[in-house]
């Protein structure tokens, strides 16, 4: 069989594209899995780019533009199958609530800064938001597009607005150009839309491998035979991985939806509210309420957990709703690579196009891809937006990116993957590291002070390929020795900070300094960046973290609003304690601060390990890429290293070295040790030797 071009993937994007594709006139044929398996029958149809507050500037810029495409993309489909998209302009709400922060003392949390209401007006809209995101936009000034209006609704307005909100809600942000399509129905059209202009629709045939040779693709393996064509699209989502060395895994979404009862005490909800770490999206008789984020590659069903914390949530911000009869669970895989902006564009074959990893906003993208997706195949135009969405800008990354362990291509610095014989597939299966809802490539992180000159730290943090580095509050405000200019030092589009509370003696002095920092981060872009390293150390001789002092620093950021990660001593009923009230990881150390000692608390992180439902950082005294090593082949999930790189005589190669003891110790965690003998057991077989 063949086609002039072959689209791998029958979902929202494989099937935008195979459209616009054929309606160019080409003869396009779609591969599809399990069309009832895509991702977008799991979805929620919200076309949100506003009500996300995306911080990336292009991706802000992509999702704007292909939401102005929507109503025409719609349009167009209704016509060609006359059927119902369910496209509404409706806005979205983004409600937000009152919490505690002491006695007689309440705040909204999570208020951008500079946006709260005066009191005056019960609708205002915000400037600043606009002004905002015009400087987030990404370099290259033809990817900028206009911001979309927002509007702050105080606490009489919304509930004016939008009965029946939950009591505790005190405002929200009313964004009125978001919109939202009915998934299900939008998948259905675009099957008949393909199938009426002629596209080829293969349901039930799995893509296996791709065959090349010299650059080109010259067929794919399917169950069905060798298909081949003249040129191949990959858009099968979360199951790209599987055919191509890209960091695209899957995240597990789950969803429900409830029943409006025929006779609701209140007005059934009309718009779409976007909480914290939930939505509900209102349909013609149901509410749409979702979604998890998962981390369990391909683990299918709902779980008594993840519909829990989702009922419980909605219930909160929609109360009526805890009346409504539930009508269906479902999940899904949602497509996510390690920075959570798609991969778009060419690939190392000349003659295949990537168009995958559009994790939480494939429908929104939808239009958009394809007309960038078949401009670039057609009319060989390459947009300028689409190198912000290359392949390439996983090269740079080192092998600490996890999805590489499943590979034997490990990205060069030329154009193309390296691909070796000698080095074969490996069969390790790895999950992202995910701290505080945020996704890292590298389980290293590193410090910024005891350099000896600001030059040795860039270098150092360039050789060990980290993404989150620590920088001391308290230093940096006062310019101490060796921190003048650092903020200035490194780029912070690509490194996520990490304020922590260096030389705070008290639970009070920490909460202050942390507050301090995150403005900190604020200032040098980071606006969403809510992450603290928490250190209260009263012990000036041995640097001992006091472990009240801590947990109850921990307890008041957290009801804040912070990601918090406290050093704590290597005590595992602490480390629990901590996780309980809400802290994003622990961070045991291995032995005192800057003393180089090694793993001398092996046995209570070990412990810690087996028992924490949060990411565990082994922090302090490691002092050789030995120990770094050693420490995650315990299960550390990531290591903090300081002294010991910038104390050595040569602090970028050390850093270099610890990032390859990172990834080794980490790799052997996965691989599993060999059992432990009190005898001698033969590497050589002793049957068929040659005898004399």
């Amino acid at each position: 069989m063949t086609s002039e071009i072959v689209i791998i993937g029958g979902g929202v994007i494989g099937l935008a594209i195979a459209i616009e594709l054929k309606l160019r006139g080409t003869n396009v044929t779609v591969f599809c899995r399990n069309f009832q398996a895509a991702a977008t029958h799991a979805a929620a149809g919200m076309l949100a780019p506003d009500a996300e507050n995306i911080p990336n500037g292009a991706m802000r810029s992509l999702c704007w533009r292909s939401r102005a495409l929507y109503p025409d993309w719609t349009h167009k489909l209704e016509e060609l199958t006359g059927l119902n998209t369910g496209y509404r302009p409706c806005g979205i709400l983004t409600p937000f609530f009152e919490e505690s922060r002491g006695a007689g003392e309440h705040t909204a949390t999570s208020f951008p800064t500079g946006r709260c209401a005066n009191g005056s007006g019960s609708i205002e809209r915000s400037r600043d938001a606009q002004d905002r995101s015009l400087s987030n936009q990404g370099s290259r000034g033809e990817n900028l597009s206009p911001p979309s209006p927002a509007y702050w609704l105080n606490k009489e307005a919304i509930h004016q607005y939008q009965p029946g909100l939950g009591a505790e809600v005190v405002g929200g942000w009313w964004y009125p150009e978001d919109a939202q399509v009915d998934n299900k129905a939008l998948a259905q059209v675009l099957w008949t839309a393909a199938e009426s202009i002629g596209v080829k629709l293969k349901d039930g045939i799995t893509v296996e491998a791709f065959l090349q040779q010299q650059g080109q693709v010259v067929g794919v393996q399917t169950n069905a035979g060798v298909i081949r064509a003249a040129h191949y699209v990959l858009a099968s989502g979360a199951w790209s991985n599987e055919l191509l060395a890209l960091p695209v895994l899957p995240r597990k979404g789950q969803m429900l939806s409830v029943r409006i009862p025929e006779f609701a005490s209140e007005l059934p909800l009309k718009r779409v509210l976007y909480g914290q770490d939930i939505y509900i999206v209102p349909r013609r008789d149901r509410l749409i309420i979702g979604a998890t984020s998962e981390a369990v590659g391909f683990t299918p069903n709902n779980t008594p957990e993840g519909i829990q914390t989702l009922l419980q949530a909605a219930i909160r911000l929609y109360p009526q709703l805890k009346h409504y009869p539930i009508q269906e669970f479902w999940w899904g895989f949602r497509p996510a690579t390690p920075d959570e902006l798609p991969i778009l564009g060419t690939s190392y074959c000349q003659n295949l196009t990537l168009a995958t990893g559009h994790y939480r906003n494939g429908i929104l993208l939808a239009p958009v891809t394809a007309t960038l997706i078949a401009d670039l195949i057609l009319e060989q135009k390459s947009d300028p937006i689409l190198s912000d969405f290359h392949y390439s800008r996983f090269q740079s990354q080192p092998s600490t990116s996890t999805p590489m362990l499943t590979h034997s291509a490990n990205f060069s610095n030329g154009h193309h993957p390296a691909i070796s014989p000698q080095h074969p597939p490996l069969p390790v299966q790895d999950s992202p590291l995910i701290i505080a809802g945020k996704t890292f490539q590298s389980r290293l992180m590193t410090g910024t002070g005891k350099y000896r000159s600001i030059e040795e730290m860039q270098q150092s943090v360039a050789a060990s390929d980290c993404q989150i580095v620590t920088v001391a509050v308290r230093r940096v405000q006062t310019k101490a020795p060796g921190h003048e200019g650092l903020a200035e030092a490194l780029d912070w589009t690509k490194i996520w900070m990490l304020p922590n509370t260096a030389g705070c003696q008290t639970a009070e002095e920490a909460i202050r300094v942390a507050r301090l920092g995150r403005e900190m981060a604020k200032l040098l872009g980071q606006e969403d960046n809510n992450f603290v390293k928490l250190e209260v150390i009263p012990d000036l001789k041995y640097l001992l973290p006091d472990p009240i002092g801590t947990l109850q620093a921990a307890e008041q950021l957290v009801k804040e609003g912070f990601a918090v990660l406290p050093y704590i001593n290597a005590d595992p009923m602490l480390a629990k304690r901590l996780e309980e009230v809400g802290c994003a990881t622990v961070m045991p150390l291995a032995s005192p601060i800057g003393s180089g000692q090694g793993l001398k608390t092996t046995a209570n992180i070990q412990i810690i390990i087996e028992n924490a439902g949060v990411p565990v950082v082994v922090d302090a005294g490691i002092g050789s890429p030995s120990e770094a090593a050693q420490a995650m082949e315990l299960g550390a999930d990531v290591l903090l290293i300081n002294s010991a790189i910038a104390l050595s005589p040569n602090p970028a190669a050390m850093a270099r070295a610890m990032n390859l003891a990172t990834v080794a110790g980490r790799l052997a965690y996965l691989a599993g040790r060999m059992p432990i003998k009190d005898y001698a057991s033969p590497s050589s077989p002793l049957t068929g030797t040659i005898t004399s």
